[in-house]
């Protein structure tokens, strides 16, 4: 499964950006679809998950903030992030589980990750 992230980049703080993940490959179904973010000298935490039924999980300093998305069709979760402060500054990385087609297991995949830079 390839997951392709597109939408990082750089903004001022008080601005928005929209990162998007695109699921492709040997998919027969997809569980949860997340947005998880490091920043230098910090390890990966969780920013966002939405699962197959719609509900969502978000990390307490991103509530209000940000809104995670998803569009079945499509195979795409999307991140949206208003009033961005400087500390979300990191690099972001997509990751969905489910299903393969091929052998009806389980798979567990993540992107290469983009940089989001919030400029103070």
């Amino acid at each position: 499964v390839q997951l392709v992230e597109s939408g990082g980049g750089l903004v001022q703080a008080g601005g928005s950006l929209r990162l998007s993940c695109e699921a492709s490959g040997s998919i027969f179904s997809i569980d949860s679809m997340g947005w998880y973010r490091q920043a230098p000298g910090k390890q990966r935490e969780l920013v966002a998950v939405i699962s197959s039924d719609g509900s969502t999980n978000y990390a307490d300093s991103v509530k209000g903030r940000f809104t995670i998305s998803r569009d079945n069709a499509k195979n795409t979760v999307y991140l949206q992030m208003n009033s961005l402060k400087f500390e979300d500054t990191a690099v972001y990385y997509c990751h969905v589980e489910g299903i393969l087609s091929t052998t009806l297991l389980n798979f567990d995949s993540w992107d290469q990750g983009t940089q989001v830079t919030v400029s103070s």
